[in-house]
């Protein structure tokens, strides 16, 4: 029996979270924790490791479904990287709770018989009004190693993946968005050439830019506030 998997976008700590709740998502009272949530980056814990992310983490692990994300650009990557690691339906994750893994870069995870390459991180616009260490950390942008890994993985599967789950988009899809403006950087550059033009995929899913569109037929899928599930033939439905 497949579990079901959903997808969505930022949650940004507790600003969005609810978008989970019994009450917001009522749908996911039929769920159990084999049945898995997906975050599209920015979920948003651990933020300054006080009782408000502790809080709030008990409060997702006590939901009936499990979580598990990709990071973004807006997390306390210090404090993230201190949680311990498990191999997890394939991958590597980082532990928050039981039932909340964060889904290390590079990795590709098994979801129902379906490989997932995950690849988070982006770069803040905002950083000009953050500070570094307290509101912004440098490890939101990826390191050489990271890539060179995610390569090495996606070499050992031949460059063949069914889904892509990232935070921030390929320079292809930047372009869309951004027709008049340069907003590449590494993340999307290495998002680009190693992934979206090495690999045969089926489908691509990322947040990062607060809002909900598809191109190219449902290739490329940008999520934000709508929760999506994710159907055995590969269709993305809105449930929320």
């Amino acid at each position: 029996m497949q579990n079901k998997i959903f997808i969505t976008g930022d949650t940004h700590n507790n600003l969005e979270i609810n978008r989970l709740s019994r009450k917001r998502f009522p749908l996911g009272r039929e769920l159990n924790k084999q049945d898995i949530i997906l975050i599209a980056g920015d979920f948003g814990f651990p933020w300054d490791g006080l009782k408000s992310d502790e809080y709030w983490l008990n409060w997702i692990e006590d939901l009936p479904f499990s979580v598990a994300f990709c990071d973004g650009n807006h997390i306390n990557f210090p404090l993230l990287y201190q949680y311990p690691t498990e191999f997890w339906n394939g991958g590597q994750t980082h532990v928050l709770r039981p039932h909340i893994h964060h889904l290390m870069r590079g990795e590709i995870f098994n979801l129902n018989d379906k490989k997932m390459f995950v690849f988070g991180g982006a770069r803040s616009t905002d950083q000009y009004c953050r500070k570094e260490g307290i509101s912004w950390w440098s490890q939101e942008q990826a390191s050489y190693q990271e890539c060179d890994y995610a390569a090495e993985n996606l070499r050992k599967n031949n460059f063949q993946i069914d889904y892509i789950l990232t935070h921030c988009a390929p320079n292809y899809i930047v372009d869309k968005l951004y027709p008049y403006e340069n907003q590449y950087d590494s993340t999307t550059n290495f998002l680009e050439k190693f992934v979206r033009m090495s690999c045969k995929f089926d489908m691509w899913m990322m947040g990062h830019y607060h809002l909900d569109r598809n191109y190219d037929n449902n290739k490329y899928h940008i999520l934000y506030q709508n929760i999506m599930k994710l159907t055995p033939d590969g269709q993305l439905i809105k449930v929320n």
